[in-house]
């Protein structure tokens, strides 16, 4: 902003106060709001910046009018890499190359949910009466729900001949429409075993609700082939 003298026919001169004109808009945006990766059109809020051409070498610092004029003459489209530098980081980019970049930065971004995944951790002893297991396998049921990793841990009782890994198989055939093992049963020292379950993707719940159908039908098949089988007899 700055002031200018403006003639009034009326008086003597007076002193206005007014704003530059400028092609581009003013950048009003939230410091906090992170911008979609992609093109940003022309409308550049910055007078000088930082170019990197299509193959990632970089062509120094330029007014925006000259980025815009290479983007238009190379049919490229202007995409801003680093807001906070100085001057601030475009790259011309080709739309393939926007692409290509947006599904790379979405795997990183989907590896990177995948490693903060919470684990929640069950144990209890292999002479856990019936109805203490059916609870805890609720509780593991409510965690898996929430896509949880459970990691449970079985110690052998003294004075019980249960097969710590067959209350393994108990509790993820209880589970087997939602869970599957992540790791599977192994002893981690003598007397303890340890296994981790986690949630079933969508891929591989839709394969089991087809496997069970088949096993159904298979089932249904047979009941209705015995009684023609003893009429034989």
């Amino acid at each position: 902003p700055f002031w200018m003298a403006a003639p009034d026919p009326k008086k003597t001169n007076v002193l206005v106060f007014t704003q530059p004109f400028c092609t581009a808009e003013k950048s009003h945006k939230d410091p906090k709001t992170k911008a979609a990766f992609g093109s940003v059109g022309r409308r550049i809020p910055y007078r000088i910046l930082h170019v990197i051409n299509q193959d990632g070498e970089s062509l120094g610092d330029m007014h925006r009018a000259e980025a815009l004029r290479l983007m238009d003459e190379h049919d490229l489209k202007l995409v801003l890499l680093r807001e906070n530098a100085e001057p601030p980081v475009y790259r011309l980019m080709t739309g393939q190359q926007i692409h290509e970049e947006k599904l790379k930065r979405a795997e990183k971004e989907k590896a990177r949910s995948r490693t903060v995944l919470v684990q929640k951790e069950l144990s209890f002893s292999s002479a856990i009466a019936k109805n203490d297991l059916e609870t805890k396998t609720k509780q593991i049921t409510h965690w898996i729900e929430k896509k949880y990793h459970v990691k449970v841990t079985i110690r052998q009782a003294k004075d019980s001949n249960t097969d710590m890994f067959m209350l393994f198989d108990q509790i993820l055939e209880t589970l087997s429409d939602k869970a599957t093992y992540l790791s599977k049963p192994k002893a981690i020292k003598e007397g303890m075993s340890t296994c981790i379950l986690r949630h079933m993707s969508d891929k591989e719940m839709k394969a089991h609700q087809k496997m069970e159908k088949q096993k159904n039908n298979m089932v249904k098949k047979d009941e209705n082939e015995d009684p023609k089988s003893s009429e034989l007899h």
